[in-house]
């Protein structure tokens, strides 16, 4: 007998999660309500939902995170349920609580499941008791400083501090020496009460080079409960996982049995109904320990859902109204290999920093049965500083691990994020890298193989300074002249200027061909480009099939086609098929595994001069003030830590750039400054 499901389902959340439930409930034919922001109200899940209600002011505590806002845009719109997504109130037990007085269903586990395993201590107790194998540490009431130090002596270092109440890696700080532990702990403190508003912490032995693998369990409310195999999610920064597969590579069918059963009974423990997913650290010889217990659909689940061949949102749906888990154990089955890569918009070489701003060019592999992107923004939508930076989740499957790999890459590459930093580049070195192609995986491997995932940027060689030149000349040949200085040889110059206010005109008339043709002459132009502080020059000499274009002592015989941001080029004897990206005064240029934007300079204006950097320290993003760190007046060294901002809801030290004076702030605690702001009036030693 088949479950009937809700008619209506309101997602209290936005982004990504919001547009993929609204895909499982649009194929189930189910209404959707999303909920918004001021910073959401043009985003995509508000597009795509069949209706949207306002709920408050852009920072999540005023709009997302107030639990009587989205009840009243649930009764507002007649949902019968609540899809919490992941993250802001999803594991929340009081808004599942205050969901079942409002008679509406919270698509999730009991709110006691949730509050069983909201304190990595009582969950860590509780699971001991169930005989779940746990990890060295203290998971005590004992707050004070002091205490939880001597544990941490005691423990053995390194060690972990993680908040209690904490999850996606906030809240948690590795020390790896006893002096380091009090200042390590008022910052994990500080930032489980801001993401948290609680400030309760464990201490636990650090697991030398832990691999992160996680069971994705499911449990109905007819005593029912599964496990659909595991993810390996190892490869982290920051606590933060990059990259997720599934299965995880070497697991042995004794293993995989032995850690999903340990799944199982954790989830039976708690009485558990819904998706949820037990985390564990595992050591290289192959024991295991629980980590935690997330009490949500995860981030990673697409894996999952690829090597399963199952919808878990549908699952959830089906659970949340009543129904029982469409399948049994023994009928779920692994098939291929998948691979998950988180693109958000942040900067790798500038320590994963956020970045801000519009998407002005935003594109993806085409979707098909190897390929999926979940994302929750478009060309032409904005990232905002309020919440998680994340642009879209890139998924490949296929047969084997070996050549989802080679489906990785090659999706990677195809994926164009202009208007922010993105990680894009990093991604595609990390999943070439031989470390994660061998499966050589632990959560240390990106600290451990820094110099080869972070090498010196590159400057572009002669060739791809000349590339950039020839798709601008490719361009303006058939839309009229922008940042070109056009010089006709043997011709008067002012009737041989490629004018813009020729772009519309037909060409009808020999006159109107942008080939080069002179009548007694060639066309000579320059295209100026720049990089950072280097700036080339390229002479083109125009031909009816193409350019010769010259650049130092190099000359190339160069011609191409320009399509749709697809460059097809012969320059020289190499053929090269590029991606490119115009943008006002700059190209970006994609070719093979290298991207280099360009800024087009116009000779013909007036060359600014670069502002001095002056006034002190600047916010490298926009954020809130959490800590000042350093009294006015005080003398420090370099690289002591001066104050702590939060953006992106990560904190961030800014550190003295060199010995000085810290002669005062210009912001206080708790408030918000804008990227760039100067934060510290700093005045350095002179040498």
């Amino acid at each position: 007998m088949s479950t009937r499901l809700f008619d209506t389902v309101l997602i209290a959340n936005r982004s990504e999660i919001a547009c993929r439930v609204i895909a499982t409930c649009r194929r189930l034919g189910i209404r959707t309500v999303a909920v918004y922001s001021d910073a959401d109200a043009n985003a995509r899940h508000v597009r795509l939902a069949d209706t949207a209600v306002h709920i408050g002011a852009a920072p999540a505590r005023e709009s997302y995170l107030v639990a009587e806002r989205i009840l009243a845009a649930a009764r507002a719109t007649g949902a019968q349920a609540i899809h919490p997504g992941y993250g802001f109130l999803s594991e929340n037990a009081d808004f599942a609580d205050a969901c079942a007085a409002a008679g509406i269903v919270f698509i999730g586990p009991p709110a006691s499941a949730i509050r069983a395993m909201g304190s990595k201590s009582a969950a860590k107790a509780m699971m001991g008791a169930a005989g779940v194998p746990l990890t060295p540490g203290y998971h005590g009431d004992d707050q004070r400083p002091a205490f939880l130090r001597e544990q941490a002596d005691a423990i053995g270092y390194p060690v972990l501090i993680k908040a209690s109440a904490g999850g996606g890696g906030k809240g948690m700080r590795l020390v790896e020496r006893s002096e380091d532990f009090e200042a390590a702990l008022a910052s994990c403190q500080r930032e489980a009460a801001s993401s948290f508003n609680d400030q309760h912490v464990l201490v636990e032995k650090y697991v030398l080079r832990p691999r992160h693998i996680e069971i994705q369990v499911f449990g109905d409310s007819h005593g029912n409960v599964v496990h659909l195999f595991e993810r390996d999610c190892s490869v982290q920064r920051r606590h933060q996982k990059v990259l997720e597969e599934a299965p995880a590579p070497g697991m042995t069918p004794e293993r995989r049995a032995a850690m999903g059963a340990a799944a199982v009974e954790a989830a039976r423990a708690v009485g558990y109904v819904g998706a949820g997913t037990v985390e564990f650290i595992a050591s290289q010889d192959g024991a295991f320990y629980f980590m935690e217990m997330n009490t949500r659909l995860q981030v990673e689940h697409p894996v999952t859902e690829m090597i399963t061949m199952q919808d878990l949102v549908e699952w959830q749906l089906r659970v949340a109204a009543g129904g029982a888990l469409p399948l049994s154990q023994d009928e779920l089955t692994i098939d291929g290999h998948a691979i998950e890569a988180r693109i958000y918009a942040e900067d790798p070489e500038g320590g994963f920093l956020p970045s801000t701003g519009t998407l002005q060019h935003l594109s993806f592999p085409p979707a098909s049965e190897h390929v999926r992107v979940d994302t929750g923004v478009e060309q032409g939508d904005a990232i905002a500083p309020f919440y998680d930076p994340m642009i879209a989740k890139l998924i490949v499957w296929d047969s084997t691990r070996e050549r989802a790999l080679q489906r990785m890459a090659g999706a990677l590459a195809q994926v164009r994020v202009v208007g922010v930093r993105s990680n894009v580049g990093f991604l595609e070195r990390l999943v070439r890298s031989e470390p994660f192609a061998t499966a050589d995986l632990d959560t240390g491997l990106i600290a451990r193989h820094h110099d080869a995932l972070f090498p010196a940027i590159a400057s572009p060689d002669d060739a791809a300074w000349a590339l950039a030149a020839l798709a601008l000349l490719l361009r303006d040949r058939g839309a009229g002249s922008h940042g070109l200085d056009t010089d006709a040889v043997g011709a008067q110059r002012h009737g041989d200027s490629l004018s813009p206010a020729r772009a519309g005109a037909s060409t009808s008339s020999p006159w109107d061909i942008r080939d080069g043709w002179r009548l007694n002459g060639v066309l000579v132009s320059h295209v100026t480009l720049s990089i950072g502080d280097e700036r080339r020059d390229v002479r083109a000499t125009h031909s009816a099939d193409g350019f010769a274009l010259s650049l130092g002592t190099s000359t190339w015989q160069a011609r191409g086609t320009l399509h749709a941001g697809r460059l097809q080029a012969v320059l020289g004897e190499r053929r090269i098929d590029a991606g490119v990206v115009f943008v006002p005064d700059r190209l970006h240029l994609f070719v093979d595994d290298a991207r280099f934007v360009f800024d087009v300079i116009d000779p013909l204006a007036h060359a600014g001069e670069h502002d001095a950097q002056h006034g002190g320290l600047v916010a490298p993003m926009p954020g809130r003030i959490v800590a000042l760190l350093a009294a006015p007046g005080a003398r420090v060294e370099r690289g002591a830590p001066l104050l702590v901002m939060e953006a992106m809801k990560m904190e961030h030290t800014v550190a003295a750039p060199a010995a000085g004076v810290v002669k005062g702030f210009f912001a206080a605690v708790g408030e918000q400054v804008a990227d760039g702001a100067t934060l510290v009036d700093f005045e350095a030693d002179a040498d």
